[in-house]
């Protein structure tokens, strides 16, 4: 029995390769077609694959390729490494195809890079594992003695689960002198059996017989199952019911409820009495059917007994017995065709999705899916559609597989995540929907250089500050994400190479913090200028600079200093003074500068301290230092003035000054006193030397053009005049104060007057008296020329 088994099941192999050599031989557009028996055992060869795509295994696996099946469940593996295609496991046909006779499963070979299908169907063979089962194990019948040979008796079926050859094939009966059996065919196929009297029965002979009833399958080696027939031998009622007609067809929709009247079948019976009175039921039904209908036995009423599913069976053949009291019976058939509604929403099913998507990719497939619908018809088509307000778009590919992928280059910066609904909707009536929410994240490029907030930033700082003092800061933001967007900031080479930026100004890489690293001193530095760079730490990392200006703020850190008179030589300066000058006769003038600027240089001027106070006054705003009154006999010839010299900064900073004056009768004879004891000599710097050269170069040309001047008057006039003046121009003094800049040269020019008077003992010399060129507009004062009696006027 062994040997038998295994050459049919090697005969049966023969047969699949047959099968399989032919469906590669065919394939082309149409699907390819692969066999194998039921009951195989998992793991089981079916077929090369890479040999059937013309592909060599590498490829089949560099790839991706897939094996994909509709239910998401998989019956096939596919081996990377060989590119065989085996089974998964053991597979069982009738549970996998039930009654159905070609049992096909369909399923798919995705290949990745670049995307391609490839349909198959896998056919699954019927073996003859199964014998067949009656039902009703025992039946009883019971024929009227008055039945003629001829009678035909339907008996109750066997079920066989196979298919094919391998189903019931015959019907056979034990050997008995009244009775044969007739195998018949129904529509739908199945065999079932008759019972057929051949000849007349005597109750009072034989009142009951037994019967085994054989039903027998088509398969090598065929199997078997039995039925007790007990036979009853009842008077005569020789009439049974007959139905209206032989069959019935009726249609319902699949969503109709529990209770629902399908069809009311109705028989008489010629009969009179309790052997006309007439009951209904099913008759051979099977399970799923007496579980979904329900007859009334009185009236014939066929009601739905649970719900239907146009999905699962689409139709029924019911058949109904209408028996009378003396178990006569007749029988019809009901069609009962089920009508597909739209009770279905789409399915999705996802198969690949990648994410996140780099930006400025080019287009992506983001994710391969696939939609199905239960129903049929209008009600099974769909159409798959997402928002059209996003860079993506849907490609369909085959049988109801779609792409998602990207329309375009995303850019993260606008927007990081998209939420997409892929909408599947059927073509039903009343619509159905299914919504699908899919995530896609964009991942970041360094596309982005950091932005300043500013191009250029202005910053302040005073002098004399403090080592490592914090002046401000600069501030990149950049719009890239993570890394990219970690900025860090450092100072660029400035344009000058002799600038010493890096001992001068520090940054803070992590947050653009500037600080001073030294004193800054105004008067050598007043303004810093140098950029900045932001670089962020991508790959390529990106930059962007800005221009940094730092401006020193003057401090009041340089007290005045006084040009003239010198206080370094070896004798003071004095002043000649005549004892007829006018009040307001110009005595001096202090010139001082202050090394500041701003307000910090405005220098005013003020007398501390006089031999003889009330006598001598100091204008504040320009030094000048002019008397008070009209001087007489009795004042003092020598006076000693000290002058203080004051800026305007906070705190104010002074320098003072000693001024020695000396008053004399006049100038005919210029009295030069001998000079005092000489001051501790002090080194004196270039400027001061310059200074002092200058002004002794000008006042020993000047002594010599009074002296040539004073000689040509004298010989040009025969006697001396009457009265003698000296014209003073008018000057213009300004009410402000005067702003010096800090390089040591006048801001003013000045014109000088000498007037010699005659007629005493001493002649009088007067000399440095400045006319103001370019008056400021201020304020102004005017000083009125004075002759002097026996003097003469010089112009």
């Amino acid at each position: 029995m062994e040997a038998s088994w295994k050459k049919i099941i090697c005969k049966q192999r023969q047969v699949l390769f047959l099968f399989l050599f032919l469906a590669l031989s065919q394939a082309g557009t149409e699907p390819r077609r692969y066999s194998v028996v039921e009951e195989t055992e998992g793991s089981s060869f079916v077929t090369d694959l890479a040999k059937d795509l013309d592909l060599s295994k590498s490829e089949l696996s560099r790839r991706g390729a897939r094996v994909i099946s509709k239910g998401n469940k998989l019956h096939l593996q596919l081996d990377q490494e060989t590119g065989y295609l085996l089974l998964n496991e053991k597979l069982d046909r009738e549970e996998l195809c039930g009654d159905t006779e070609l049992c096909v499963l369909r399923f798919q070979v995705l290949l990745e890079n670049p995307l391609q299908f490839f349909q198959a169907e896998l056919q699954v063979i019927d073996i003859n594992d199964h014998a067949p089962v009656f039902v009703e194990r025992d039946m009883l019948l019971k024929i009227s003695e008055s039945s003629p040979p001829g009678t035909a008796f339907p008996l109750k079926n066997a079920q066989d689960v196979d298919v094919g050859r391998n189903n019931i094939e015959s019907y056979i009966i034990s050997p008995n002198s009244y009775f044969r059996v007739l195998t018949r065919k129904r529509n739908d196929g199945r065999k079932y059996p008759e019972l057929v009297l051949d000849k007349a029965l005597d109750r009072e002979e034989e009142p009951e017989l037994r019967l085994t009833l054989i039903a027998q399958d088509g398969g090598s080696p065929p199997r078997s199952g039995t039925a007790q027939v007990y036979i009853e031998v009842i008077d005569i009622n020789d009439n049974a019911p007959e139905f209206e007609q032989p069959s019935y067809s009726a249609q319902i929709p699949e969503d109709s409820p529990i209770g629902f009247l399908i069809v009311r079948v109705s028989a008489t019976d010629v009969d009179i009495g309790v052997n006309g009175e007439i009951s209904y039921s099913l008759f051979q039904a099977s399970e799923e059917i007496r579980k979904t209908f329900e007859i009334n036995p009185m009236t014939g009423d066929i009601r739905l007994k649970k719900h239907l599913d146009f999905e699962t069976i689409q139709s029924y053949e019911v058949n109904i017995e209408a028996r009378d009291a003396g178990n006569l019976f007749g029988k019809c058939t009901v069609l009962t065709r089920v009508m597909d509604v739209n009770d279905n929403t789409p399915e999705v099913t996802i198969s690949s999705i990648t994410t996140p998507i780099p930006e400025n990719s080019p287009e992506t497939v983001v994710m391969v899916f696939s939609i199905r619908d239960n129903d049929s018809g209008d009600n099974g088509r769909m159409i798959c559609t997402i928002p059209e307000d996003l860079p993506f778009v849907l490609k369909s590919s085959v049988e109801n597989y779609y792409t998602l992928e990207t329309e375009g280059k995303l850019d993260r910066e606008s927007r990081a995540e998209y939420n997409i609904t892929i909408t599947v909707t059927d073509l039903g009536t009343p619509r159905l929907k299914t919504q699908h929410n899919v995530t896609v994240l964009v991942s970041d490029v360094n596309d982005n250089a950091p932005a300043f907030t500013q191009t250029s930033y202005t910053l302040f700082v005073r002098e004399n500050n403090s080592p490592a003092l914090h002046i401000g800061g600069v501030s990149a933001t950049d719009r890239d994400a993570g890394a990219n967007a970690q900025v860090t900031y450092s100072l660029l080479p400035p344009q000058d190479p002799h600038l010493p930026l890096a001992s001068l100004v520090s940054i803070n890489a992590d947050n653009g913090q500037l600080f001073a690293l030294r004193a800054l001193d105004y008067e050598a530095l007043q303004a810093l200028e140098f950029r900045v760079g932001a670089t962020d730490r991508g790959s390529p990392a990106l930059s962007s600079q800005a221009l940094v200006r730092v401006l020193v703020l003057d401090a009041n850190d340089n007290s005045p200093f006084v040009l003239y008179p010198l206080q370094n030589g070896s004798a003071p300066c004095t002043e000649l003074v005549p004892r007829a000058a006018e009040p307001g006769y110009l005595v001096s003038k202090v010139v001082a500068v202050d090394g500041d600027s701003g307000q910090n240089a405005w220098l005013s001027y003020q007398l501390l301290k006089a031999t003889e106070p009330g006598l001598f006054g100091v204008w504040a705003h320009n030094g000048e230092v002019r008397t008070a009154r009209l001087l007489s006999e009795r004042d003092a010839a020598k006076h000693r003035l000290l002058v203080l010299v004051k800026d305007n900064g906070e705190p104010p900073l002074s320098a003072s000054v000693t001024l020695h004056v000396l008053l004399v009768d006049g100038f005919s004879q210029p009295y030069l006193p001998l000079p005092e004891a000489a001051a501790e000599p002090a080194q004196a710097d270039p400027l001061t030397v310059y200074l002092v050269i200058a002004l002794a170069s000008v006042s020993s040309l000047f002594l010599f053009s009074v002296l040539a001047f004073i000689a040509v008057r004298l010989c040009r006039r025969g006697r001396a005049a009457s009265l003698g003046g000296c014209s003073v121009p008018e000057g213009h003094f300004p009410g402000h104060l005067v702003d010096v800049s800090g390089t040591g040269t006048l801001s003013q020019s000045y014109q000088y007057e000498v007037c010699l008077k005659g007629g005493s003992g001493t002649n009088e010399f007067k000399f440095l008296k400045p006319v103001i060129s370019n008056p400021p507009p201020l304020s102004t004062e005017r000083e009125e020329s004075h002759t002097f009696p026996n003097g003469f006027s010089f112009n």
